[in-house]
């Protein structure tokens, strides 16, 4: 699938939503370890990634490559500043029409407008690539980005009370949001 899009953000700089390539694989690696590192929300810690640059770009050129997942990165002045995507949730009949999202966003930059940009552009790839369903975990105390995926049309499907396990604050709920597409 191929994406590309400029937006003008909140704060007037320009935001380039496009694939990731695979010669932005030490740029999206540091963004991973730099996002997980900067919240509680996100489903692992800096030092659990076994990627490293090489590996992460063999990752992004599959999904360049691919017509039905996606990986994007938003790019704020050269910086990648968020990654998002949409991948399959399974190649069996049964799990084939349904697709996750996740999305993570450097700190300094929340509140632009990034996430929602990013949002609305994984759906448009997911309806594209066919998709009926997609599909996300949050957790609960994260109430902005909730919040975000409710205006987009997600519906809360589930809770799990001990979803996540934080090295700080204990378990945490986790939901299950999915939009029909």
């Amino acid at each position: 699938m191929k994406y590309s899009e400029r937006i003008a953000l909140k704060n007037g700089k320009e935001l380039l939503l496009r694939n990731a390539e695979a010669s932005d694989g030490k740029a999206v690696l540091e963004n991973f370890n730099q996002t997980h590192a900067e919240t509680d929300w996100l489903l692992s810690y800096p030092d659990e990634n076994t990627f490293d640059a090489d590996k992460e770009s063999r990752f992004l050129e599959r999904k360049a490559a691919s017509q039905n997942e996606i990986e994007l990165v938003a790019v704020v002045d050269g910086k990648v500043v968020g990654t998002a995507g949409v991948d399959v949730l399974g190649t069996r009949y049964k799990v084939a029409h349904r697709a996750e999202f996740g999305v993570s966003i450097l700190k300094d930059y929340w509140g632009l407008g990034i996430g929602c940009a990013m949002m609305e552009a994984c759906i448009k790839c997911a309806r594209e690539a066919g998709y009926v369903q997609l599909e996300l975990s949050v957790v609960a105390d994260n109430a902005r980005a909730i919040s975000m995926y409710r205006k987009a049309g997600f519906v809360e499907c589930g809770r799990n009370p001990k979803g996540f396990r934080s090295r700080t604050s204990g378990y945490q709920e986790v939901v299950s949001m999915r939009l029909e597409l």
